[in-house]
C-alpha cells in the first residue's frame, strides 16, 4: 500500500479539510505559510551572499593600511 493519492483523493481531502476549519481560517494559514517560505528564501540568500563574500578574493592593503596593521 503505496501513500500516493490520486487527485480525486485529495480533492476529497481539501473539502474535508475547508469544512473543519473554514475557508477564512485556511486562507489565514496560507498567508502565514507564505510568508515563512519567503522569510526562510531570503535567509537563504543572505547565508549564500555572505558566504560569496567570504570566499572571495583577498583584498590588497595599501601600505598605509599594513603600517597600522603592524602596530
Amino acid at each position: 500500500m503505496g501513500l500516493a493519492m490520486s487527485v480525486p483523493q485529495l480533492l476529497i481531502i481539501l473539502v474535508i479539510v475547508a469544512l473543519i476549519f473554514g475557508t477564512k481560517r485556511l486562507k489565514e494559514v496560507g498567508g502565514d505559510l507564505g510568508s515563512a517560505v519567503k522569510s526562510f528564501r531570503k535567509a537563504m540568500n543572505a547565508v549564500e551572499n555572505h558566504e560569496d563574500e567570504a570566499s572571495g578574493p583577498p583584498k590588497q592593503l595599501t601600505s598605509e593600511q599594513q603600517q597600522q596593521e603592524k602596530k
